[in-house]
């Protein structure tokens, strides 16, 4: 299986008068995040984007139509929580879960993607192993679905690195598995995010991927980047956007296989 969601389907207008709006809660970290709720976003911090800014246009008219099967709504209304440097651990402990549990309401979705900051053994002030990777990952999961909402897991997005013959590597260890796990342990819907962006990145190649997709950027292009940036980790707009289409797609995949099973 494989899935995902959010985005916000029409003008105000269309909303205020749909007759059924689904609301899609992100979680995650920087790879997701909405840089454009941080102050002086176009000076201090653009072009750096997270894929869950940009998803919206992939969640209103004819996109929305196909997932039909998938999510019954006349809109899609998204509430991006996610934040740079968070692990689940971390999401928790800060009440930014809470945040999102206490909104929910029945029919609501949460869509879930962390793994780049658990993992960094390095920064103890958000790692986290792999059972406790898991174990938050059930907490939400669970506490999700006393909600009478539907939660979805994602593997991380693939970073830029390491190249080996031409060819993207998982740089995640085990985290992107550990999720795979406990979607099948909790019979949860999940996009392997992981997978679908090596093999894209893998497919464009090493140089255009550094030059197009993620913040690798030339000195004097950008006033929030005066020297430059190397940053094989978040994304430019266009990276942001492909990641976008590439949760999409799988959750176009879940909707062709729910349609099937009817």
């Amino acid at each position: 299986m494989m899935f995902s969601i959010a985005g916000c389907g029409g003008s105000k207008q269309e909303q205020e008068t749909a007759k059924n709006i689904a609301k899609v809660w992100l979680i995650g970290d920087s790879t997701v995040a909405d840089y454009t709720k941080y102050d002086n976003y176009e000076t201090d911090r653009y072009p750096v984007t997270g894929w869950g800014q940009v998803f919206q246009p992939y969640m209103s008219g004819q996109s929305l139509q196909k997932i039909q099967s998938l999510i019954n709504a006349d809109s899609i209304i998204v509430e991006n929580h996610a934040r740079g440097g968070r692990s689940t651990r971390t999401f928790f402990q800060e009440g930014r879960w809470r945040q999102v549990y206490e909104g929910l309401q029945k029919g609501d979705f949460v869509l879930m993607q962390f793994g780049h900051n658990d993992a960094a053994e390095n920064k103890t002030e958000r790692y986290v192993n792999e059972e406790g990777y898991k174990e938050f990952l059930r907490l939400f999961i669970h506490q999700t679905k006393q909600k009478q909402a539907v939660p979805i897991l994602i593997t991380p997005v693939a970073r830029n690195y390491p190249w080996e013959d031409h060819e993207l590597k998982n740089v995640h260890g085990n985290y992107p598995e550990c999720v795979i796990e406990i979607a099948e342990e909790t019979q949860t819907l999940f996009i392997d995010l992981n997978r679908r962006s090596i093999d894209y990145f893998t497919d464009k190649g090493r140089d255009y991927v550094s030059d197009h997709y993620f913040m690798n950027l030339s000195p004097g292009k950008y006033p929030a980047y005066p020297e430059g940036e190397t940053d094989n980790t978040h994304f430019q707009p266009e990276g942001a956007d492909v990641v976008s289409k590439l949760v999409y797609e799988g959750l176009l995949e879940l909707a062709t296989q729910k349609s099937i099973e009817r």
